[in-house]
């Protein structure tokens, strides 16, 4: 094994993904699959959830090693059951990657309707945090196990983007979270931090960032791109480097609590 191989291949650890039918999660497993994890992606539907293992595996050339659980990540009953049906065909599982999350349109805060103001809360913050964070880490406690938590924060995490009062509100929630279950599951030798994706194009936001009839740039995807240093969206390809590093204990078993930002500069943009 060389030296790249030893400080960040995964053969041997299991991953899951929730979301897992997601572009950034598709991405993600894909990446792991090929430092040499086992993965399972979790999610509501069984279709998809199948026809991403089936693609993403056959991509990586790693069909054995990539499975699918149906799951609600809102619900603590069936998360503990989809631990079980998990580790029954891989034995363990060393990380969780929290994938699940979305927005639900955009609007003036004053004209906010609340209930779907709570669902996309309840979204980010509960199904695609703490939920999962709770039942994973009470599982490896409960095994004497070490495990590693990456949840998704966002660049409103940092900074409210106008419109999407709800996702603002989940996803500085979910950074505050990752700091804070950090120290507390630390003496438990599990680790607890995140990837802050800048703006990548998927399911969620592209009708905010592209025109569906022309293909253009909407008003507020130019506005992003003027804000990015880089000049453009984020791909795919831009989050295999940090999620293995945050994946494997040897590149970053001293490492939890933080945020790595993945966003071509949008955050340190000045005048």
């Amino acid at each position: 094994m060389g030296y790249l191989d030893e400080l960040f291949g995964l053969s041997g650890k299991t991953v899951v993904v929730t979301g897992g039918s997601g572009v950034l999660a598709g991405a993600m497993a894909d990446t792991l699959l090929r430092a040499g994890a086992q993965v399972s992606l979790w999610g509501r539907h069984e279709d998809t959830l199948k026809e991403a293992a089936a693609r993403i595996g056959s991509a990586a050339g790693a069909e054995g090693r990539i499975g699918w659980t149906v799951t609600d990540a809102a619900s603590e009953a069936s998360l503990q059951e989809a631990i079980g049906r998990t580790t029954g065909r891989f034995a363990r599982i060393d990380v969780l990657i929290n994938g699940v999350g979305g927005n639900r349109g955009k609007s003036a805060f004053i004209d906010t309707d609340m209930a779907v103001f709570e669902e996309v809360v309840r979204l980010n913050l509960v199904a695609g945090c703490m939920l999962p964070t709770k039942v994973f880490c009470r599982h490896w406690i409960d095994q004497g196990q070490k495990g590693s938590v990456i949840n998704l924060c966002s660049m409103s995490s940092y900074v409210p983007l106008s419109g999407v009062w709800a996702y603002d509100a989940a996803k500085a929630g979910v950074l505050n979270l990752t700091m804070a279950a950090a120290k507390e599951f630390a003496p438990h030798g599990i680790r607890v931090n995140a990837i802050a994706p800048g703006f990548f194009v998927g399911k969620q936001n592209k009708a905010l960032l592209i025109d569906e009839k022309t293909g253009s740039l909407t008003q507020r995807g130019k506005d992003i791109i003027a804000r990015t240093p880089f000049g453009r969206f984020g791909a795919p390809g831009d989050l295999p480097g940090a999620v293995i590093f945050l994946a494997s204990e040897k590149a970053s078993g001293f490492v939890t609590g933080a945020c790595l930002a993945v966003d071509g500069g949008f955050l340190v943009d000045c005048i």
